[in-house]
């Protein structure tokens, strides 16, 4: 039978299966191993993925993302409150102080509980399964971030089920990230990892110890609202206050220009991880205007960047306090997500620990999949009775330390 492996992410979600003897990651339709998490509805019909998010900007009340904020919370949840208040679309109190997420679609207001919409990125991600194999596929080993708590893994198992799937096993990011890196470096017992996860707009770092169980969490922390997309406005805030000076323009209450500057400022943000300096330019950014920066040096991106950086190195600190480990127990430090490839990221890292320990040698948006595939195959032929066992002593073995 066949069995995959999905990362469902905050911002994006990706699916993999062992295949021909090795973990294969794989694309979707547009050709991206990594798929937005993201649902939209028009007046005809429903988007999912790269569909969605490229029309949130003319349909922003009816495209939904974030699913992994409001999954097995209750409505009245103080994070719930306070993030509602930033989202475009609408959520509301549901029955059993549940939150619902109100759309408009084919003409008629429709309600979605997290899960039922979690289960549409779900179906998306074994269809794209499917379709690379051509076979139909059940099993599914599914990642949840390591502080989701008992409600939030037993929603994430709903969804996959509403989506057709027999999730074997719900898996905390860093256990999986840790198997991925595992499979490669053969670990023996008893090592303790770090996994350093800094995503598009979360940050969680997690102390893993390896022991003859499996992998187990012993401490995490994080920030759900630290991540690369702050690197991005610290740029796009640079640039505005830079046409402002050069031009006498303010562009901030121009949504259209400010979408195409922000992904300027990506784009520059990905090539000052390789050059030492770039420069940023927009075709017609504003009333015909084209506009071109003065160049920035990837020393003065650092600069603008460096509390949010410094953030992070706190966060860590926090974990390993939590984890009541010193920074020399630290076997490895395994790094996750596309934003640990800034330099400075790096650098940090180096400078607290040894810089031999630092592990990228898998794609770092997918190495969370990866570890979900590798426990997935492990998984498929075991009886319900044992995929429910290694589940319940996966379980057991993810706790937080206070």
């Amino acid at each position: 039978m066949a069995a995959i492996g999905i990362y469902l992410g905050t911002e994006y979600s990706c699916v993999g299966v062992w295949h021909d003897g090795r973990v294969d990651i794989i694309p979707n339709d547009q050709g991206n191993r990594t798929t937005p998490s993201c649902v939209a509805f028009t007046p005809d019909r429903e988007l999912i993925g790269e569909a969605a998010e490229n029309q949130a900007d003319r349909n922003p009340t009816n495209t939904i993302f974030d699913m992994n904020r409001l999954i097995g919370r209750c409505f009245s949840d103080p994070t719930v409150q306070s993030d509602r208040k930033l989202w475009p679309f609408n959520v509301i109190e549901g029955a059993g102080d549940k939150p619902k997420i109100v759309v408009q679609y084919k003409g008629e207001e429709k309600q979605f509980f997290p899960e039922e919409l979690s289960s549409m990125i779900l179906t998306k991600m074994k269809e794209i399964a499917e379709n690379f194999l051509n076979c139909s596929v059940r099993h599914a080993v599914v990642t949840v971030p390591a502080n989701f708590n008992d409600s939030q893994r037993h929603a994430t198992k709903i969804a996959g089920e509403i989506a057709g799937l027999d999730v074997m096993c719900i898996m905390d990011e860093p256990a999986a990230a840790a198997v991925a890196y595992g499979f490669k470096l053969d670990y023996a017992f008893g090592l303790n990892v770090l996994v350093f996860d800094l995503s598009i707009s979360t940050f969680n770092v997690s102390v893993v110890e390896h022991n003859k169980g499996g992998f187990m969490v012993k401490a995490t922390a994080g920030d759900m609202h630290l991540g690369g997309k702050d690197f991005d406005n610290r740029l796009l805030n640079y640039f505005l206050d830079e046409i402002k000076r050069k031009h006498k323009k303010d562009i901030s209450d121009n949504p259209r220009s400010i979408r195409r500057l922000r992904s300027a400022c990506e784009q520059a943000k990905k090539t000052l991880s390789s050059d030492v300096a770039t420069t940023v330019k927009v075709a017609c950014l504003y009333e015909g205007t084209d506009f071109s920066s003065n160049m920035i040096s990837r020393a003065r991106f650092d600069e603008i960047n460096m509390d949010l950086f410094e953030r992070c190195m706190g966060l860590l600190t926090k974990c390993l306090e939590d984890a009541r480990m010193e920074k020399t127990k630290i076997d490895r430090v395994l790094l996750v997500g596309g934003n640990t490839q800034i330099p400075m990221v790096q650098k940090m890292l180096r400078d607290l620990f040894d810089g031999y320990k630092l592990c990228k040698s898998i794609d770092l948006n997918s190495v969370v999949a990866y570890g979900a595939v590798l426990q997935s195959e492990r998984l498929k032929n075991c009886t319900p009775q044992m995929v429910a066992l290694i589940g319940n002593s996966l379980r057991i073995l993810q706790v937080k330390v206070n």
